[in-house]
């Protein structure tokens, strides 16, 4: 068997694996690992399992995973969610499409706490579905708002997909999370203007809820400030140059587990959970990391990156089309893999291609992300929706669907702006380290 018909039999077993239900990193270790050893030998692939091991495990910067982890999780024990939620539903909520709005806007600062997509849909969910429940939302909306509010934790910083992405393509974690500030605020902006023109054009969808007084709003708006403040202090530590992204995760971290103990939100079976669940979390994460560094020397062995840089080479495509053909292909893939697994999987092969091209690894880095965010919500797998589905499990699964393709339009029209004007991504960044 030639080495590109390994190369291939390698992903269609990968695939085959993930189908059959097999967790990421272990079907990526035995492929990479087997792969290896087919194309370079038994003892090439035991030497790259211990030495990818344990450089990738004494990696400083992948601290920043367990500390954003331990972060949202203890933010969501202490109820730092909830305020958040009522300070955004005290100010529009009385408005047609109000409580959707505050959702979106919950989730949105949620996922500048946690970095999860799956937390921040989770969370918001059990906050704010009985809410909108009780003032006669159409089910379709609230089910999708949230499900599709929950896709901003992998876009708003800190996210783990930047993490994974920058350790994969050796890019800058600061530069990736101040890139994805703007992206991630106008893409909160496209959910609310949605929610708003549906609601306008179909006011049933969701009707206005009850006016508050100045007095609960501002009420309100002190309760959302310690959340506020540490989403300032962490990322706007990492923009004026003052913290490290790891270091920004150290005192985010801190400020959350001292406002729980200074409150007494945070007893200590609270924080054990909380530290249980990080543990989970990050374990998973490093897995598929060390995963992506065994398959990845396997992927470039068997020549497939070469292959398909040379394909779309030979199309005579300029860079913007090529770029736009990847997307296309993440898109596609989104609907039937896990948001992680694509990463790695397509990162090795189209990669080395965005470089040869000229585009900007950054830009390219917010754009994958953002292409991943509308895998959590497309159908078939479309993980987001059955989170929701767990919080909501009278709401059909179809209604769920029916729901967020809305909001799939608008990160649709996000992902062409971005395209289109790449300085949205890059301003932050760019003014930061020059």
């Amino acid at each position: 068997m030639s080495i590109g018909a390994t190369g291939l039999v390698g992903i269609a077993v990968l695939l085959l694996l993930l189908v059959l239900r097999i967790p990421v990193a272990f079907a990526m270790f035995l492929v990479g690992f087997v792969g290896i050893a087919v194309l370079n030998g038994w003892n090439a692939a035991m030497g790259l399992l211990a030495s990818e091991t344990f450089t990738l495990a004494s990696n400083p910067e992948l601290v920043v995973i367990p500390l954003f982890i331990l972060m949202g999780n203890v933010a969501s024990h202490t109820g730092m969610s909830r305020q958040l939620y009522d300070a955004a539903y005290s100010v529009i909520g009385h408005i047609r499409g109000g409580l959707a709005s505050a959702t979106v806007i919950g989730c949105g600062g949620f996922a500048a706490l946690s970095g999860s997509s799956v937390a921040s849909a989770l969370t918001m969910g059990k906050v704010s579905l009985k809410q909108m429940d009780r003032f006669g939302y159409d089910p379709r909306l609230s089910t999708g708002c949230v499900a599709a509010g929950g896709t901003l934790g992998i876009l708003i910083p800190p996210s783990t997909g930047f993490v994974i992405y920058a350790i994969l393509t050796e890019q800058s974690i600061g530069r990736l999370f101040l890139a994805g500030v703007f992206p991630g605020l106008l893409m909160l902006a496209m959910f609310v203007l949605t929610i708003t023109l549906l609601c306008w054009f179909m006011p049933s969808l969701g009707p206005a809820g009850p006016a508050n007084s100045r007095a609960e709003k501002l009420r309100s708006m002190l309760g959302a400030m310690p959340i506020l403040l540490v989403i300032a202090l962490t990322i706007g530590g990492i923009y004026g140059g003052f913290f490290s992204p790891v270091e920004a995760a150290g005192v985010g971290a801190g400020l959350v587990i001292l406002y729980g103990i200074v409150t007494r939100k945070l007893g200590f079976k609270a924080f054990w959970d909380a530290c249980r669940d990080s543990i989970v979390t990050t374990a998973t994460v490093m897995l598929i990391l060390i995963a992506a560094h065994m398959i990845n020397p396997f992927l470039a062995l068997s020549q497939i990156p070469t292959v398909v840089g040379e394909f779309l080479a030979g199309m005579n495509l300029s860079a913007t089309a090529t770029l736009l053909v990847i997307l296309l292909v993440y898109a596609v893939l989104g609907c039937f893999l896990e948001g992680f697994a694509m990463l790695v999987l397509t990162l090795p092969i189209f990669f080395p291609v965005i470089i040869d091209l000229g585009i900007d690894p950054i830009w390219f880095g917010v754009l994958v992300v953002l292409t991943l965010e509308m895998g959590l919500i497309s159908p078939p797998v479309g993980l987001n929706v059955f989170i929701v589905k767990s919080v909501a499990p009278q709401v059909p699964l179809g209604d769920i669907f029916v729901g967020v393709f809305p909001f799939w339009i608008a990160m649709m029209v996000t992902l062409l702006l971005l395209v289109a004007f790449p300085q949205i991504s890059l301003f932050l960044p760019d003014t930061m380290f020059n």
